[in-house]
């Protein structure tokens, strides 16, 4: 790593000795705060399907909830919460593929847990409070750092600097008991080159779920130094979470008759009473430190370094009856002549992880010409350990004896080269190449208390090409090809999965543009090859687990749009319209393997739709509607009625009113979001198993269940922020 951080500082060196260019106007040039991300995003007429949101947006519905609440009202997006409401746990599904299939970086750094491929955003709690802007791109995308987008990539922007010295202080309430209060700073460009800025947050919640509370704390901490062609920044930023377990769900039948129930943590006490352990919580804590480089060396050619250190440790708590001594190494014990083997416990599983990152990257733009080429390299070490902390009888264990370990290393390197070139006023083309080799190795005992010796490698080449065409000043088109692929995670490696998954992404689009009204209409075709899609089924954590489909395809339609019906009035809707197949599935029913033909992939809506209707009476006053519908869904892959979740359509109110000219203050943003005002009773997610057993008739019989994770109904969060 060091190597690579000495070579690309040589580079930047060279290049700015042989900038022989005349210095222009700053102002004509792209900002420095893009060059940040610059390789992973896309411009507005680039061959790639994405969505835009900045600050202002995010700021009128930032009340607490996390990032994939916010971005709920983009095309294909679906978000859902273990705890009903937007605050703890939640996840984010972009044209059916789950988080882990989502590529998300942080300034270009990958935020992805390297061996669960998946993001969580309860580690990162208030993180919208940070963001300058941010882009989903939908589809394969552009080539970025990490595991590959296989719904989607969304990369993040984290705060500009600040010219100008301010203060805020934001505070809000709502149901469930959820509050969040934060204080951020920034001492503006002292002496024109030097900002410090910063923030601190705190987040709780009841939840709508029994006991299902948030205790969720963060930070971010900014130093920078700027000037006409330079841009250093060192950033820390970070969370802890405490959250009580909700991934159990519920059955069928309590959904009907106790929709807030929460198992986690029930057990029988020596007297026979059904009780709940009041610890059986989440305890996860993540830092983050990285340092920025951006240099601009004319108005041609820019380069940007990053350094990224991650750390990662905590555990979740369970307390568990009736466990089997072997399991957790204890001898039997003789207790009045009766042989004891199994007890009452609590116990701790911990995850102990080191992530580091170096990116850096070269970008050459005129006004016919984009390239940009760069090399990443990341390490991963994690620790997987478990250990008990009470039992009702210990045997001869000492406290927080480990009975199980295994550690797991991941190396990451990838480089790739893109390029975008305008052939003239109509024509311009895009090409992006990407290798990527990864090597993963683990060894020790699984919680499972199974052997788990991995020690796989990995080479991937990613090409993507497309080109648009710009018929008149309203209408452009553009088609888009793109090859992805993904190495299994640590839970597919317990399955005995080595095998990777491959994407290739179609993509054929038209933009419409005039004053009053933008249109974003597009077709797409992922064509998978070994698709690991979720089968429905939890493991003992609550994490979903995968199963591979061999062929299957996602075939779909996305139209957006953004119409000024009158000075006062807009609306923004879209749909999302697919068919989601595997190709001649194979499963086991009633003891033997049956080729279902072409079933629907789990988790994959046929329709998903969303609309904000606006309305500013007045100046600094906004009202909107935000509706989103999400047809039905089948949570496994063998179209059981079963498995089916109903389609629901929520609809939010929230209400902006932006005070300015305040005594002693700047101004006062007061925010309302009323939730579901229409008191909808709906599940988003939830999970699907089979097992097979002999029925009455002394046949082997496929038996089928399902869970459910009911949101909440009607809700409100109410904030205020003043800005000094």
């Amino acid at each position: 790593m060091k190597s690579l951080f000495i070579s690309a500082a040589l580079f930047t060196t060279t290049l700015a000795a042989i900038a022989q260019e005349k210095e222009q106007d700053s102002t004509k040039v792209e900002s420095l705060e893009e060059v940040f991300i610059q390789a992973v995003r896309v411009d507005a007429d680039s061959p790639i399907t994405h969505s835009n949101l900045d600050e202002e947006e995010l700021e009128t519905r930032n009340l607490g909830q996390d990032v994939p609440y916010l971005l709920n009202y983009l095309p294909s997006v679906v978000t859902t919460s273990d705890a009903g409401a937007g605050v703890g746990y939640t996840y984010i599904r972009v044209r059916g593929s789950d988080a882990s299939r989502v590529n998300v970086t942080l300034n270009g750094i990958p935020y992805n847990d390297s061996e669960s491929q998946g993001s969580f955003w309860v580690n990162l709690p208030d993180f919208a409070s940070s963001i300058q802007n941010l882009q989903l791109q939908r589809g394969v995308g552009t080539s970025s750092n990490g595991s590959g987008g296989f719904g989607a990539s969304l990369n993040i922007l984290t705060d500009e600097v600040s010219r100008e010295a301010y203060g805020e202080i934001s505070n809000s309430f709502g149901s469930f008991n959820t509050r969040k209060h934060n204080v951020k700073f920034s001492t503006g460009l002292l002496k024109d080159r030097v900002e410090i800025a910063g923030r601190l947050s705190k987040i709780e919640s009841d939840g709508y779920i029994d006991r299902a509370t948030s205790d969720l704390k963060s930070y971010f901490l900014q130093a920078a130094y700027k000037d006409r062609n330079t841009l250093i920044k060192a950033i820390t930023f970070g969370g802890q979470e405490e959250t009580y377990q909700a991934w159990n769900g519920i059955d069928a039948e309590t959904l009907e008759t106790d929709r807030t129930f929460n198992p986690s943590g029930m057990y029988t006490d020596e007297d026979g009473n059904t009780r709940f352990y009041d610890n059986e919580i989440d305890n996860y804590a993540q830092d983050h430190y990285q340092v920025l480089w951006n240099q601009r060396y004319n108005n041609n050619w820019s380069s940007n370094v990053a350094l990224n250190y991650t750390y990662g440790r905590g555990y979740f708590e369970q307390y568990k009856e009736d466990e089997e001594f072997e399991i957790y190494g204890f001898n039997p014990i003789e207790i009045d002549n009766d042989t004891i083997s199994t007890t009452d416990l609590i116990r701790r599983r911990w995850l102990d992880n080191d992530f580091y990152a170096i990116n850096a990257n070269i970008n050459y733009k005129d006004d016919a010409l984009s390239v940009s080429a760069g090399t990443f390299y990341s390490v991963y070490k994690g620790d997987h350990y478990g250990e008990v902390i009470w039992a009702r009888y210990a045997s001869d264990s000492e406290i927080r004896d480990r009975y199980y370990f295994s550690d797991a290393t991941k190396n990451e390197f990838t480089a790739f080269a893109k390029a975008t070139y305008r052939i003239d006023d109509q024509w311009q083309v895009f090409g992006d190449l990407q290798g990527r080799f990864i090597t993963y190795e683990t060894g020790g005992i699984s919680s499972d208390i199974i052997p788990l010796n991995v020690d796989e490698t990995y080479s991937f080449f990613n090409p993507k090409a497309g080109v648009s065409f710009q018929l008149n000043d309203a209408n452009q088109f553009y088609a888009s090809y793109g090859r992805a692929h993904r190495e299994p995670t640590r839970n597919d490696f317990e399955e005995d999965i080595t095998t990777p998954e491959k994407l290739d992404d179609f993509e054929l689009g038209w933009r419409y543009a005039s004053e009053a009204v933008q249109v974003n209409t597009n077709l797409f075709y992922m064509d998978y090859k070994d698709q690991l899609v979720l089968s429905g089924e939890l493991n003992d954590v609550g994490a979903p687990l995968r199963t591979t489909s061999g062929e299957s395809y996602r075939l779909g339609l996305e139209v957006d749009a953004t119409i000024a019906i009158s000075e006062n009035i807009s609306i923004r809707p879209n749909v999302a319209l697919s068919s989601n197949k595997n190709v001649d599935f194979v499963a086991s029913q009633d003891g033997e393997l049956v080729n279902l033909g072409n079933t629907n992939i789990s988790f994959s809506p046929e329709i998903v739709a969303g609309n904000m209707l606006e309305y500013r009476p007045v100046k600094n006053v906004q009202v909107a509607l935000l509706s989103k519908y999400v047809g039905e869904q089948y949570m496994g892959n063998i179209d059981s009625e079963v498995s089916k979740l109903n389609s629901y359509f929520i609809n939010n109110l929230n209400v902006a009113y932006r005070w300015q000219n305040v005594p002693f203050v700047n101004e006062i943003l007061f925010t309302g979001l009323v939730n579901n005002i229409f008191n909808v009773e709906y599940v988003s997610n939830g999970y699907f198993y089979t097992f097979e057993g002999v029925n009455d008739q002394g046949n082997v019989t496929t038996f089928e269940g399902a869970g459910y994770y009911p949101q909440a109904k009607i809700n409100f969060l109410v904030g205020a922020t003043v800005t000094f």
